[in-house]
């Protein structure tokens, strides 16, 4: 596994800002190893690597949201980015309806302009100021909702927002192969998708297991439809004007009848989409605040492109697992 060791290994992956307190509640917990041979560390049913179990950890310590806030959670390769792009722009219009040649989305990364919790607010041992920024605040996690609900909860404050978005486990998968891929700036072999296809089969993946993080946010949004609200990324792609006119609302700025006539909904789906986003030159190069690549994470963006990467075998098994999971809950995956 020297080919994947440093430089190109990034913050969240290492072990070197774990305290001396995590390091013993780690030699407790279960541990494996991803595909790459990078050890996992299982807290509460979640895979982690050292540097994230730390940063997590720290988010549940000190992370107190305001009920003006809002948290866009997902998995990994999950939508993130888009989400990002489409909740900013929805939150935000107003500000930039005059001059939108100024919008910060023509001139920031998307990830930039919505912090992470646990990968750059609270990594390294940081303990942020939260007061500087504005109201409301976008804050963005991949945290299993249990974990993020410790920090949530121990707030006096009524609940924030959370926006979560999913995506079928084929297409994640194989983004994050990808994804994988231009991190650690190699080419990986067969075996090694292989190995990554089992550690996703097995749940052995950071944040993982899909289904578990998925059902989380799922369960949640059908208790509490006000606070929580569940997207589903194929969706957005087939409906999207519905999608982000329902985002909107849930996000209690609904687009008012004459902005839906102006054509608001299309200029913020047009500003947001991929090819947009992509084409733009702050997302080709340069790095953004955690360390990553900007142009990681823009490459299809498509629903099926799995039918590319997998055999019909990993498919089928991929289906069967999900389905065995996802039984009985009411979430099901085309």
């Amino acid at each position: 596994m020297d080919a994947y060791q440093e430089p190109h290994l990034p913050n969240y992956m290492k072990d070197d800002k774990v305290t001396q307190e995590t390091k013993s509640l780690m030699s407790s917990l279960p541990a494996n190893k991803d595909f790459m041979g990078y050890g996992l560390y299982n807290y509460k049913g979640c895979w982690y690597y050292p540097n994230t179990l730390q940063a997590v950890l720290d988010v549940q310590k000190h992370f107190r949201p305001r009920n003006t806030d809002i948290i866009l959670a997902s998995l990994p390769k999950g939508g993130t980015t888009w989400l990002k792009s489409l909740v900013f722009a929805v939150v935000h219009r107003e500000k930039y309806r005059e001059n939108p040649q100024t919008h910060p989305l023509l001139s920031q990364n998307p990830h930039d302009l919505v912090p992470f919790l646990e990968l750059e607010l609270y990594a390294n041992n940081q303990t942020p100021d939260l007061t500087k920024f504005p109201s409301p605040t976008i804050f963005s996690t991949h945290m299993h909702l249990n974990t993020l609900r410790e920090a949530i909860t121990k707030t006096s404050s009524p609940p924030c927002k959370i926006v979560y978005v999913c995506r079928n486990i084929k297409d994640t998968f194989v983004s994050g192969w990808h994804y994988r891929n231009m991190l650690h700036r190699t080419k990986m072999d067969e075996a090694t998708f292989e190995l990554m296809f089992n550690g996703y089969c097995s749940g052995v993946l950071l944040y993982g297991p899909y289904w578990e993080h998925v059902l989380s946010y799922w369960k949640q949004s059908l208790e509490d439809k006000k606070n929580v609200l569940f997207m589903r990324y194929e969706e957005i792609i087939e409906e999207p004007r519905a999608q982000v006119m329902r985002l909107a609302e849930f996000l209690d700025c609904p687009f008012t009848e004459e902005e839906e006539k102006s054509g608001s909904v299309e200029e913020i789906l047009k500003l947001c989409s991929l090819r947009s986003l992509s084409n733009l030159e702050v997302n080709k190069k340069g790095t953004t605040r955690i360390g990553v690549d900007s142009n990681v994470f823009f490459r299809k963006g498509e629903v099926g492109d799995w039918k590319n990467h997998l055999t019909p075998h990993m498919a089928k098994t991929f289906d069967e697992i999900v389905e065995c999971r996802l039984r009985g809950s009411g979430l099901v995956f085309q």
